[in-house]
C-alpha cells in the first residue's frame, strides 16, 4: 500500500529556509523538519477555537442537559455576552497542545516505527495506525483541560468556579490530582480509534477530490477532506463525548464506570437513540467547520514554514 501521509505532497516540495514565490521568508529551517508539525498543528487549533467556541458552548449544553438548540442558545443569551467566552482558556490551551501533539507525535512515531519496521515486512498501514493510536493516548494526558472546560461551561457551577486557575486550584486542593482526570476512560476510547481513522483516511479521501491547480484549490480540498472526516468521526464517537461531559460535570464522589454513566444517561432520556444523540446535528456542523479549518490551516502553514 502507498504511503499515507499527513503532509500535502506540494508542501513537501517547498524548499525550507528560503524565500517563497510571494517574497515571504520561510522559517522552516529554524523550526526543523520535526518541530514544524507541532507548531503548525498548534496554530491551526488556535484559529479553530477562536472561531468555533460559541458553537461548542451551545453543543455542550445539549450534551449535558439534553435540551434543544434553541433552549441552549436562550441559556447563553440569559447569561449575557460577558459569559459567552467563559471557559475559553482551557480549550484554547488544551486544543492547541493536543492538536500539536496529534500531528507532531504522529509524524515522530511514524518515523520511528517505520525505521524499526524497515525490512521486517510489517505493513505500513499497521505501523502508521499504531503511531496514530500512540499519539491519541499521549493527547489524553491533557484531560484536565477538558475537565476544567466542562465545569466552566456548566452554568450550575457559575458561582463556584471563577476562572481556569481558580478551578484547577479548587480541584487540586479539595480532591487531588485524580479528580482532574475524571472522564479519562471515554477520552482514551475516543482518541486512539479516531486518530487511526483520521490519519488512515485523510490521504485516500483527498485523492478522490478534483485536482487542485492553485493554493486556494489546495486549501479548499484540505478543508473538505478534514471537514468530512471530522464530521463523520464526531457522529461516530458522539455517545462517548456525552458520557465524558456527564462524568466531568460531577465534582467529588464516586468515580462511576463509563458504562454505568452511559446507562444512566440512557435511562434519563427514556431509552431514546434520538435523545442520546441530541446535539449531534450541531456537533456534525461544528466538526465539519472545525476540522476543515484545522486541516486547511495546518497544510497551508506547512507550506509557509
Amino acid at each position: 500500500m502507498g504511503v499515507v501521509t499527513t503532509m500535502d505532497p506540494d508542501s513537501a516540495q517547498q524548499p525550507q529556509g528560503k524565500l517563497g514565490k510571494d517574497g515571504h521568508t520561510l522559517i522552516g529551517a529554524n523550526l526543523g523538519a520535526r518541530g514544524k508539525h507541532y507548531v503548525c498543528g498548534s496554530l491551526a487549533a488556535f484559529t479553530n477555537i477562536i472561531v468555533t467556541f460559541p458553537i461548542q458552548k451551545v453543543l455542550f449544553r445539549q450534551q449535558l442537559h439534553g435540551v434543544r438548540v434553541t433552549e441552549a442558545v436562550r441559556q447563553l443569551q440569559r447569561e449575557g455576552l460577558r459569559h459567552l467566552y467563559r471557559g475559553l482558556l482551557p480549550p484554547l490551551l488544551q486544543k492547541t497542545t493536543t492538536v500539536a501533539i496529534m500531528f507532531g507525535l504522529y509524524e515522530d512515531f511514524s518515523r520511528l516505527l517505520l525505521h524499526h519496521a524497515h525490512g521486517s515486512g510489517a505493513p505500513e498501514l499497521v505501523t502508521r495506525s499504531v503511531a496514530a493510536a500512540l499519539a491519541g493516548v499521549a493527547e489524553a494526558a491533557l484531560t484536565p483541560f477538558e475537565r476544567v472546560q466542562t465545569l466552566l461551561q456548566d452554568h450550575r457551577h457559575n458561582g463556584r468556579f471563577n476562572n481556569t486557575a481558580h478551578t484547577f486550584r479548587t480541584l487540586l486542593r479539595d480532591h487531588g490530582v485524580r479528580e482532574c482526570y475524571r472522564g479519562l476512560v471515554p477520552v482514551l476510547l475516543r482518541n486512539g480509534p479516531s486518530n487511526i481513522l483520521f490519519f488512515g483516511l485523510r490521504g485516500p479521501i483527498k485523492q478522490q477530490l478534483p485536482d487542485a491547480r492553485s493554493r486556494m484549490g489546495h486549501m479548499a480540498n484540505d478543508f473538505v477532506c478534514g471537514g468530512l472526516l471530522g464530521a463523520a468521526l464526531g457522529i461516530m464517537f458522539y455517545p462517548l463525548n456525552v458520557v465524558k461531559s456527564r462524568a466531568q460535570a460531577q465534582v467529588g464522589g464516586e468515580f462511576v464506570p463509563c458504562h454505568r454513566v452511559l446507562m444512566t444517561v440512557w435511562r434519563e432520556r427514556g431509552g431514546s437513540i434520538v435523545l442520546l444523540f441530541r446535539g449531534a446535528t450541531l456537533n456534525y456542523h461544528r466538526s465539519l467547520l472545525s476540522w476543515g479549518i484545522i486541516n486547511a490551516t495546518y497544510e497551508l502553514l506547512l507550506k509557509v514554514f
